[in-house]
């Protein structure tokens, strides 16, 4: 090999009448793509405007039937009690079954029409995202449904025609429990429908992006009405105070005036609204 020849160098291509270039290694496969190739091999299914509706259902049933069947375990596992908020509240079959009849009612007759209305649309070919890239845009989408949400709840609150119309609907139990938490107007469900597909597409997220993002939504939603403050709960988990969660919420059922804000605790700061739940407080065994 003689000096000058680069077409014997390792990592360098020489085409007649053009420069030398370096090769660039390929990328580097991204960490979510198996998972978003598995995604887009369904299709048929996902690009379905039926979906939507199946897959918010099918999410929101299976994170409250834990909650549920808690519910249900209690009378025989007092340990139990000591992680309740209510030791001695369990929801009956009179406020269950409304509030699956609700949910099921209120998705069969406004989100069904207006998702067939909407539509087919399959998965577009794009690679997966990044997985800061998807962190990000969920953590980013949380926050702005966070402030929607305050500035919509604490005006349905404030103007009394509007809590009696629309949102007097959620507040029938002063007790949360888990299949509460869409026991809700239509109205309210369309608002807050609206604020989370909007903020998905004011994102431009990526569609697996948008998946994960409403799994996170509402596991959060339920989390939130559940009444269960376990040592895992996601108030536990992020620190500072920043995560009010469930013991944040259910206060707000139990004093109207307070807590606002669905998940995060600076709006509720800074507007003066945020009362405190202790942590730690005393259980029944």
């Amino acid at each position: 090999m003689g000096p000058g020849n680069c077409s014997e160098l390792p990592g360098v291509q020489h085409s007649p009448g053009a420069p030398p270039a370096l090769a660039l290694p390929p990328p580097p496969p991204l960490l979510l793509q198996p998972l978003w190739d598995r995604v887009r091999a369904w299709d048929a299914l996902t690009g379905s405007p039926f979906f939507p509706v199946a897959f918010s259902i099918t999410a929101y049933l299976s994170f409250c039937l834990p909650f549920a069947l808690l519910d249900a375990l209690g009378p025989w596992a007092p340990a139990l009690r000591r992680y309740k908020i209510h030791p001695g509240f369990r929801p009956s079959a009179r406020q269950l079954l409304p509030c699956v009849a609700r949910t099921l009612y209120q998705h069969a007759v406004l989100v069904l029409p207006a998702t067939l209305l909407h539509g087919a649309r399959a998965p577009a070919p794009a690679p997966a995202p990044a997985v800061p890239q998807l962190v990000g845009h969920v953590v980013l989408g949380l926050l702005l449904f966070d402030a929607e949400v305050f500035a919509w709840h604490v005006l349905h609150h404030r103007v009394p025609w509007l809590y009696r119309s629309f949102h007097k609907v959620h507040h029938q139990n002063a007790a949360a429990f888990a299949l509460a938490t869409q026991y809700m107007s239509a109205w309210e469900l369309f608002s807050l429908g609206f604020f989370d597909l909007a903020n998905v597409t004011l994102l431009g997220c990526h569609p697996l992006t948008v998946l994960v993002f409403h799994l996170v939504n509402i596991w959060l939603s339920v989390e939130s009405h559940s009444g269960y403050d376990f040592p895992w709960s996601t108030h536990r988990l992020v620190p500072f105070g920043w995560y009010g969660g469930v013991v944040h919420h259910d206060l707000h059922h139990s004093r109207p005036n307070c807590n606002f804000a669905p998940y995060f605790t600076h709006w509720d700061k800074m507007m003066g609204t945020l009362q405190s739940a202790p942590l730690a407080k005393k259980r029944e065994k």
